[in-house]
């Protein structure tokens, strides 16, 4: 009989909003206020308080957020960008399209995030800036990130596009860098009905830099300063966006109650059981997780997630080819064997179910089908050895 939980379940977080998600895109209907506008500058408004900055600059998508924020820095040909090879895509493709070349770093083997004791070395003359990825919730190690960005004096811009409302010792996701970028898409913390995206900054020059860019690179209206983009936000997004906005808060301790619970049972039941076979996430102790997505570690992955598959039970797997792996980046050169620790968490990371509405039914039947097919995977292991 299968279980049937899903992975995500976006119908369920907006149907206790819906009355005050339809009134708010109706306003924006009444008023047409549809690219751009007094919505956005509200949602800015409100999102820069939530970030503890002073600006945010609203834009179409996560990517842009971190492209627009690369070229307002004046990232571009023959420049270098750090960063890490188990993010998104997008991570890499903003570095690219500013013309510049990512350089990747691997990444500490439990919290997956940029390892600061490898970043100085990937330091050359070229580099202009880093990109840590706050991945899955979690932020990366900021104090000796910062403090060598600042001796060779590069630019720090968070990925924080997975992690809305984490903090690192108290001070909140994107405003510990020179900027940070939000995604807002629907399945994130904080998700639109839709793209859409936002770079938080104390820099009042960077955010103005910004507002020309996301608007053809005009100052105003039809006097254009430099070559921009079409990367406005939608008005509806902005106004949806500040109805979830307030809830956020809300829904992140809904989720931290859950990787609580899921880290409860699937560790008991490994002490118990007397076997490793599921790997948890660890929240490490500077800083507060977000858990966007509660991510696991297993062997025989693939065949593990179609059998959880079969079950009913919604996996993912986040990400299956790190990027200097992709056919993409095959002209950097970069053979399999070069991050190692990158390599083996793509090929063991399985993203469970985890969204604010999760049930502790749910969790438990989630533990018990993964715990299942692992005890499995590890008997058929033995007999063939």
């Amino acid at each position: 009989m299968n279980a049937h939980v899903h992975f995500l379940d976006l119908k369920a977080h907006h149907e206790p909003m819906r009355s005050e998600i339809l009134a708010a895109i109706n306003e924006v209907i009444d008023t047409s206020a549809f690219a751009g506008g007094p919505f956005v500058a509200k949602f800015e408004e409100e999102f820069a308080g939530f970030c503890e900055t002073l600006h945010a600059v609203g834009v179409g998508s996560g990517t842009e957020a971190l492209w627009f924020a690369l070229l307002a820095y004046g990232i571009g040909p023959g420049d270098e960008v750090i960063t890490v090879p188990n993010s998104f895509m997008a991570t890499a493709e903003a570095i690219s399209f500013c013309g510049a070349k990512p350089v990747f770093v691997d990444v500490n083997p439990e919290t997956y995030t940029l390892d600061p004791k490898l970043f100085e070395k990937a330091i050359t003359e070229k580099t202009r800036a880093v990109i840590p990825v706050h991945l899955f919730g979690q932020m990366a190690d900021m104090d000796p990130i910062l403090e060598i960005a600042k001796h060779h004096k590069l630019r720090v811009i968070e990925d924080a596009c997975q992690a809305h409302g984490a903090t690192y010792k108290n001070k909140r996701a994107g405003s510990i860098g020179d900027a940070g970028c939000f995604s807002f898409y629907p399945g994130k913390n904080l998700g639109a009905m839709g793209e859409a995206g936002a770079v938080v900054t104390h820099d009042a020059t960077l955010a103005q830099r910004i507002r020309v860019l996301r608007d053809h690179g005009q100052d105003k209206k039809y006097h254009h300063s430099c070559i921009g983009w079409n990367g406005r936000m939608d008005g509806i997004q902005a106004a949806v966006l500040s109805v979830k906005l307030k809830y956020l808060g809300r829904a992140n301790a809904a989720r931290r109650l859950h990787a609580y619970c899921y880290n409860y049972y699937l560790n008991m039941e490994n002490h118990f059981k007397g076997h490793d076979g599921i790997v948890t996430p660890v929240e490490a102790p500077y800083g507060v997780h977000a858990y966007h997505l509660f991510v696991v570690r297993v062997k025989n992955r693939d065949h593990i997630l179609k059998q959880l598959s079969a079950r009913g039970i919604g996996c993912g797997i986040h990400y299956p080819i790190p990027i200097h792996l992709q056919k993409a980046y095959q002209p950097l050169n970069l053979r399999a064997g070069s991050f190692p620790v990158a390599e083996q968490c793509a090929a063991e990371f399985l993203s469970l179910p985890m969204f604010p509405e999760l049930t502790l039914e749910q969790i438990q039947t989630v533990e018990r089908e993964l715990r299942s097919e692992v005890m499995l995977a590890e008997c058929d292991h033995e007999r063939a050895a």
